[in-house]
């Protein structure tokens, strides 16, 4: 499969999770609150296919625009008439709270979905990258707290760090907040040290990128080393042996397994020069890497493992992993919150904001590592479903609550015209906030 059957695949499928999770939550509400359900919809439009069952003959359907959905309740629209004996099950005859109570459903639903992924994830357990770390480039923040290539990042502010993934989310929440760590650190011979790193002075542009790079924070990878040959492949019959190392291809002198590996795949049928490391002895050797296609193209391949950084796999427990689970929901929802707050202040620049071209790129490129990097995706892009639904805007679930709040405050409803006036100022809104993110999303795809 392509790259592009997995975006045409798995972008549909996540945003279809997604929505029926998130409306699933304002019908499950509206059942429990006695509120009668008309229709439950995955698209907008009308629905090109569609079902009725249910005590309450509730139309299932599907229309033709799949960037949202919506659940039809008797009563939510004042000009559609309600069926004599039915006033009782009106939406809009509930008590208020029931009324904030469906509507906080459906976002509340997606951190449901998030809060689940996340503790599957925890039980099953996964494998990243190890916190250890390359020589920090002279000037940059880890260079400036004493770290030094090799030392393993074990500690953050007295607490542990599982990974090197672990270690990106809490500097971009330390960074974020412009404040000092402490790092504790292990370095090869297995000596223990403590490095304060400055964060207080970081400007919009070092959340931008690359953010570890900027501050110094590269990822250890040991030299290009092979682990493995395939039986009857290009390396075994070229001679190279388990535990060689790759110093140079055509004379141009390697640091990293990637390098290696970009190096064989750019030259399909061609004779390369490898210098080698072979114990204290130094050797040339001549490869002529196979030609095997991927993704329509023609790439080169030697048939070699080759060692990449130390891995380790993060798991927990049953209670821990929902605990786990929970922490992860809350931080990135916050998170979410602070960043969104910053960028209307203007500390962060809106080029952080990504539409729907950027979520179904990352769609497919995790689908294509696996299915956990998938449901990683899939939890991240629920939070923030629920975080944006939340927002105070009209149009969306937080406008809704809005106004049952200035309700609940006036002792009646807000009136029609402030509800137009709302509207039409939430369409203009999340509209520019579209336009704007999909620029964005074109001037990434521009820049490669």
């Amino acid at each position: 499969m392509n790259e592009m059957m997995y975006v045409a695949v798995f972008f549909p499928l996540a945003l279809g999770i997604l929505i029926a999770f998130h409306e699933y939550g304002h019908y499950l509400a509206a059942r429990l609150c006695g509120v009668k359900v008309l229709r439950y919809c995955l698209g907008f439009g009308t629905p090109f296919f569609s079902r009725r069952f249910g005590p309450d003959q509730t139309e299932w359907g599907i229309a033709p625009f799949p960037i949202g959905g919506y659940v039809k309740l008797l009563g939510q629209d004042p000009d559609e008439p309600v069926p004599p004996g039915e006033e009782h099950r009106a939406f809009n005859n509930q008590k208020v709270w029931k009324r904030v109570a469906i509507i906080v459903a459906g976002p509340l639903a997606n951190f449901i979905l998030a809060i689940t992924v996340y503790w599957g994830l925890n039980l099953y357990g996964i494998e990243e990258p190890v916190a250890r770390m390359a020589t920090p480039v002279a000037g940059t923040a880890a260079a400036n707290a004493g770290l030094l290539g090799g030392d393993e990042i074990t500690g953050f502010d007295g607490e542990a760090v599982v990974s090197w993934n672990d270690l990106n989310w809490r500097l971009l929440q330390a960074a974020n907040e412009h404040r000092a760590v402490n790092l504790e650190t292990r370095n090869n011979r297995g000596e223990t040290a403590f490095r304060p790193l400055d964060l207080t002075n970081l400007g919009a542009v070092k959340l931008e990128g690359d953010f570890l790079a900027s501050l110094g924070f590269r990822l250890f990878s040991p030299p290009p080393r092979m682990a493995e040959a395939e039986p009857g492949s290009v390396a075994e019959q070229a001679g190279l042996k388990v535990g060689d190392v790759f110093l140079a291809v055509n004379g141009k002198p390697l640091a990293t397994r990637q390098e290696f590996i970009l190096a064989m795949r750019a030259n399909p049928d061609k004779a390369v020069r490898l210098d080698v490391l072979r114990g204290a002895e130094r050797l040339n050797i001549t490869v002529v890497p196979k030609v095997v296609e991927e993704k329509g193209l023609k790439i080169g391949r030697i048939g070699a493992g080759i060692e990449g950084p130390a891995m380790t796999t993060v798991r927990y427990g049953l209670v821990q992993g929902l605990t786990r689970g929970l922490s992860q929901t809350w931080e990135m929802s916050t998170f979410s919150l602070k960043m969104l707050g910053k960028m209307i202040t203007g500390e962060v620049s809106w080029r952080n904001l990504s539409g729907p071209v950027t979520i179904a790129d990352y769609a497919g490129k995790t689908a294509r590592l696996g299915p956990t990097y998938y449901l990683h995706f899939l939890a991240l892009v629920s939070i923030s479903l629920g975080v944006i639904n939340l927002l105070p805007i009209p149009m969306l679930d937080g406008g809704h609550l809005m106004y049952y709040l200035a309700e609940i405050i006036r002792g009646k409803p807000v009136s029609e015209r402030v509800m137009e006036i709302g509207f039409k100022f939430g369409l203009i809104v999340v509209a520019v906030s579209m336009v704007l993110a999909l620029y964005n999303d074109i001037n990434r795809l521009l820049a490669g």
